[in-house]
């Protein structure tokens, strides 16, 4: 099934995944907004399925924050060429960009807004990369989340992981470009392969109690006690997942180990431009991180691959044949 967004009589429209209400997903034509003289308007490539906090809004167990609200596209891990620009972005015509996500649809919320054939974006939220990196472009705002986390000091790299999806693998491909040699735990026998450089194991085969720092990027609000069992003396837990539900912990083991709780928050522009320098140069691989692909006309049954199906460690949509 193809499709082409074409100008209409009233402006630009694009075709773009929107949310009506949890779990369901339709294909809608949406007018754009006007580009400005700062804007972009990019043809989307690839777009990627985040499997945390699409997830969430997906199935309706997103907590609520400023902008929550359907119907609304989302979408923050795209890749497009750039077809038009602003007088003050001229320059960039022609450019292969990463974008982190649009607002550009009118009355349907932009959260995040990257899933949709063309958007228009500020240009300073944009980020051109190397050619030859093509569809794993789109892995860019992982890479940066898991950069942030720990921004690439050798002595702060986690000597235990926990989750080995697309966040836990970059992760654990950093703090071994880093210098390290973190363990991963990861219970779906499924997720186990693809190491670089670093162990995975099941969690019940692990008997060590002296981690110095353990990240949690799987999302399970129930683990708190698990880990900080798990820490030495002074030891770290850093949450890099997003949890739906609230952290509860017992804290007099906590207190005998006089254990840190950190949050890691958002990546911010410098971490994307690190992140980005690390795989154009090859010290940050993205290989094998993109397993399952799919025409835009088929997000439906992506979007449930993506969130149903353990193998399927990150789907993207393909949407050249949109434009």
């Amino acid at each position: 099934m193809f499709f082409r967004v074409q100008d209409s009589v009233g402006g630009m429209n694009t075709l773009a995944v929107v949310l009506e209400q949890p779990q369901r997903l339709v294909l809608s034509r949406l007018e754009l907004t006007e580009p400005t003289d700062d804007d972009l308007v990019i043809d989307i490539e690839w777009s990627g399925i985040s499997t945390g906090t699409e997830r969430l809004l997906w199935s309706g167990r997103m907590p609520h924050f400023p902008g929550m609200g359907y119907p609304l596209v989302p979408g923050y891990e795209s890749v497009g060429r750039v077809a038009s620009a602003g007088r003050r972005a001229a320059g960039r015509v022609g450019e292969r960009v990463f974008v982190p996500g649009a607002k550009c649809f009118g009355d349907v919320r932009g959260l995040f807004g990257g899933a949709a054939a063309r958007v228009v974006v500020p240009a300073a939220r944009t980020v051109s990369f190397d050619e030859s990196l093509g569809e794993q472009g789109v892995l860019l705002a992982l890479a940066a989340t898991a950069f942030h986390a720990f921004g690439g000091v050798r002595e702060r790299q986690p000597d235990l992981i926990v989750g080995h999806g697309v966040l836990g693998r970059l992760m654990a491909r950093l703090a071994v470009a880093a210098g390290g040699a973190p363990t991963v735990w990861e219970t779906n026998p499924v997720r186990r392969d693809g190491a670089l450089g670093y162990a995975v194991t099941d969690p019940a085969d692990d008997s060590r109690r002296d981690y110095r720092c353990i990240c949690d990027v799987s999302g399970d609000a129930g683990l708190l006690d698990t880990l900080i069992a798990r820490l030495a003396p002074g030891g770290e837990v850093v949450l890099a997942g997003f949890y739906d539900t609230a952290l509860s912990f017992t804290f007099p083991p906590a207190f005998m180990r006089e254990a840190r709780l950190r949050v890691a928050a958002q990546w911010q522009p410098a971490d994307l431009q690190s992140a980005k320098e690390l795989a154009e140069s090859g010290r940050l691989s993205l290989q094998g991180l993109i397993t399952h692909r799919a025409e835009a006309s088929e997000a439906d049954a992506a979007y449930r691959t993506a969130f149903g199906d353990p193998a399927c460690l990150k789907m993207i949509l393909d949407w050249r044949a949109c434009s």
